[in-house]
């Protein structure tokens, strides 16, 4: 039976709708600066016990921003809503691509989901403060769940526009609360200890850099988007390079400030004492009750933006992967009013709700063990992710021609992947540290050893194509045009959707 209209496989996203600010909305918002300050910088001191968790912001900061040099090249080259997926396959070879798909499709679900267990929490405790009401955190989970699910299929410019009110909101208020946690330090002079170099090689830093990557998981997106904005070629570079900027800055100067109003020699010690509310507490003397409160809802609608925004990113790699049949063709359906990925959109809310019902039944702690390790887990993956495509960036410009520059093609994506690959190392040999386990707990292999096993999966699902499906096997990676091409094809066998 051929493809007609009435399959509803689309060959491009919605195009035109996003602009540089909307995108950058998107990636910020995923990164979720309010959460990273108040939630994981905090998290970070209490684990880890280093006291440079400020330099740990700024070294991964510089990291990807020599990673973006090629990542950002690669986008002028390939414009694919599969992102990570699509320029290692260009790169590495298609059985490596599907591999990195599954790692991509496990790692940032894992961020999704693992986030509702911090808005949940995070909420209630919110409702029962402020108005005595005790509502249990899976229900608070569900109703964000509900909401995401709905705004997953409308128009993506209109899901910009929300992310957009909450993003300037909560970087305002981390920006109002660490000039005055700076203003009120506690020996009464401004202390830069918790800066200092020596810092980038202390014990348990590999902790605590990947404590500081999964505060910019989300930035990398800006190629997902790319099939939806106005000039993917100007606005993938802008939004990417502010992004690592904007975020890098914030968490930085956050951390420090924090640092400052403790002391840098109690900043532990409160860390572990107050959790998430350290940053409220250091401001709070200082602050009006109101300005306070609204810094803790800011809190939790920045949670909220990061669900929304993982969750338009799962979708879309869902989309890519449906479009070049990888998977179910029926994932490369949009809806013909929006635009939006439905089944991509669908299948990401269905997995999200079946976790949190999991959770849920099984009475489990939502924020150490669905908040904290889950979206470290994605971390890890993410990780992966790019240090496995700056090798890609430089493998692939060194196949095709082009004008980019050695700097662009090779030097810059070449210290990358050597940066991120003992980044890497480290966080795998302190994962324990991370997730606050014994050292000979399985945990610390287990987690690691998922993407294994999803990288062997997709692997090798790429190889039965080749052998089953050929078609579809050289049609992985190219995006649009594989679907234009499989269209056309006289002798190609359909694939049901």
């Amino acid at each position: 039976m051929p493809y007609s209209k009435a399959d509803n496989v689309a060959e491009v996203l919605a195009r035109g709708r996003l602009g540089i600010p909307s995108v950058l909305f998107f990636v910020i918002a995923a990164a979720a600066p309010l959460t990273v300050v108040a939630g994981g910088a905090t998290t970070g001191y209490a684990v880890t016990g280093v006291t440079g968790i400020p330099v740990s912001y700024l070294i991964v900061a510089a990291v990807l921003a020599v990673f973006s040099v090629g990542y950002v090249a690669m986008s002028r080259h390939i414009v694919n809503a599969g992102a990570f997926y699509t320029y290692i396959t260009r790169g590495l070879g298609r059985p490596t691509g599907v591999a990195a798909a599954m790692v991509a499709l496990l790692a940032y679900n894992a961020m999704q989901v693992g986030l509702y267990g911090g808005f949940g929490a995070v909420l209630a405790l919110f409702l029962h403060d402020q108005y005595g009401w005790s509502v249990p955190w899976w229900v608070c989970a569900l109703a964000a769940w509900a909401a995401v699910a709905l705004l997953g299929m409308l128009r993506i410019d209109l899901n910009g526009k929300v992310l957009a009110v909450m993003l300037v909101g909560e970087c305002a208020v981390a920006l109002v609360f660490d000039a005055v946690m700076v203003g009120h330090p506690a020996d009464g002079s401004i202390a830069f200890d918790t800066l200092a170099p020596s810092h980038a090689v202390t014990a348990g830093i590999g902790a605590a850099l990947v404590t500081a990557i999964t505060g910019f998981v989300g930035f990398e997106g800006t190629t997902v988007f790319a099939e939806e904005t106005k000039d993917p070629y100007r606005t993938v570079a802008r939004a990417t390079y502010l992004a690592v900027a904007v975020t890098g800055l914030l968490y930085g100067l956050s951390a420090w400030a924090m640092s400052v109003a403790t002391g840098p020699d109690a900043i532990v010690d409160a860390a572990r004492a107050d959790g998430t509310d350290l940053i409220f507490n250091l401001v709070s003397p200082h602050l009006g009750s109101s300005v306070v409160t609204i810094g803790r809802v800011l809190f939790i609608t920045s949670l909220f933006a990061a669900l929304l925004s993982f969750h338009h990113t799962v979708a879309r790699y869902l989309f890519a992967l449906g479009r070049e049949r990888v998977l179910p063709a029926a994932l490369g359906r949009t809806s013909r009013r929006t635009g939006a990925p439905k089944v991509g959109s669908a299948v990401q809310s269905t997995i999200a709700v079946a976790v949190l019902i999991g959770y849920a039944a099984a009475d489990a702690d939502p924020i150490t063990h669905l908040f904290f390790w889950v979206t470290v887990t994605g971390g890890l993956g993410v990780l992966i992710l790019m240090t496995v495509t700056s090798a890609a960036v430089v493998a692939y410009f060194a196949q095709v021609d082009h004008e980019e520059g050695s700097w662009r093609a090779a030097v810059a994506p070449g210290t990358a992947t050597i940066a991120l690959h003992a980044i890497l190392f480290v966080t795998v040999s302190e994962f324990d540290t991370l997730l606050g386990v014994d050292a000979h707990s399985p945990l610390r292999w287990l987690i690691p050893a998922a993407y294994a096993v999803a990288a062997f999966l997709g692997a090798t699902w790429a190889l039965i194509l080749r052998r089953t499906r050929p078609d579809i096997y050289t049609g992985i990676g190219l995006g649009a045009a594989a679907l234009a091409a499989s269209r056309h094809s006289p002798g190609r066998r359909h694939q049901p959707a």
